[in-house]
C-alpha cells in the first residue's frame, strides 16, 4: 500500500525548497498516486528558460518500487521519447532505491537534461544526432524547448484554449501541459486532462 505519509513529506519537501531546486508537483487525486512535475531547463543548455512538465504516477509499493514518470512536455533529447516522453534513467528502473524521492527523481531528470547519455539512448535518432550532428541536435533542441516548454510560444488560439480550460477548473499550469502534449487539440487535451 501506498505510505501517504512518507509522500506528503516529500511534498512538503518539495513544496519548501521548489525556488531554489527549480521542481515542483502538483497533486491530481485525494490518494497521491497522480501528480505533475515541473522541471525547469538547466541554465547553459538547449533547455535553459524552458519549464517542463512531467506526469508521475506512484505504484501502490511506493517507495520501494520507483514512480513512474514521463514526460508530457516535448523534448529533443537522447534519453527520452520524441514521440511519447518516455525516459531512460536507471533510478527510474532498476537503480531506485528506497532511499530516493520524487525531489531526487525530478532533480535527476533536470541534470539528465544536463547531462545526456547517447550511449543508452530512449530515442535512437536523437542520440545518433546527438553523436554524429551535435550543432543540429543543440539546434533542434533550443527549437524544440522554445516551441513547447516556454511559455510564451503560446499562440493566441492556444492561449484562449488554456482560458477555457482553466474556467473548467483546471489550473493554467496543467492546462498549458495537456494542450502542448496534445499538439492544441482542445478535445483531446480535456479528455487527457479527465482520465
Amino acid at each position: 500500500m501506498l505510505d501517504v505519509s512518507r509522500v506528503q513529506k516529500e511534498l512538503v519537501e518539495i513544496e519548501r525548497d521548489k525556488k531554489l531546486s527549480g521542481v515542483s508537483i502538483q497533486v491530481f487525486d485525494d490518494g497521491l498516486s497522480r501528480m505533475r512535475g515541473t522541471i525547469t531547463g538547466p541554465i547553459g543548455t538547449p533547455y535553459e528558460g524552458g519549464i517542463f512538465t512531467v506526469d508521475i504516477q506512484l505504484p501502490s509499493a511506493y517507495p520501494f518500487e520507483p514512480p513512474k514518470m514521463q514526460f508530457i512536455t516535448k523534448v529533443w533529447h537522447p534519453n527520452i521519447s520524441s514521440q511519447n516522453g518516455a525516459i531512460c534513467l536507471d533510478i527510474l528502473k532498476d537503480q531506485w532505491s528506497p532511499a530516493l524521492t520524487l525531489k531526487t527523481a525530478l532533480l535527476s531528470l533536470q541534470a539528465l537534461l544536463s547531462t545526456p547519455e547517447p550511449g543508452d539512448p530512449q530515442d535512437a535518432v536523437v542520440a545518433k544526432q546527438y553523436l554524429r550532428e551535435y550543432p543540429v541536435f543543440e539546434s533542434t533542441a533550443r527549437y524544440w524547448t522554445e516551441s513547447f516548454a516556454k511559455r510564451s510560444s503560446l499562440g493566441m488560439e492556444e492561449k484562449v484554449l488554456v482560458a477555457k480550460l482553466v474556467e473548467m477548473g483546471f489550473t493554467d499550469e496543467v492546462a498549458t501541459a495537456a494542450l502542448e502534449c496534445c499538439g492544441g487539440d482542445e478535445n483531446a487535451a480535456l479528455e487527457k486532462l479527465l482520465s
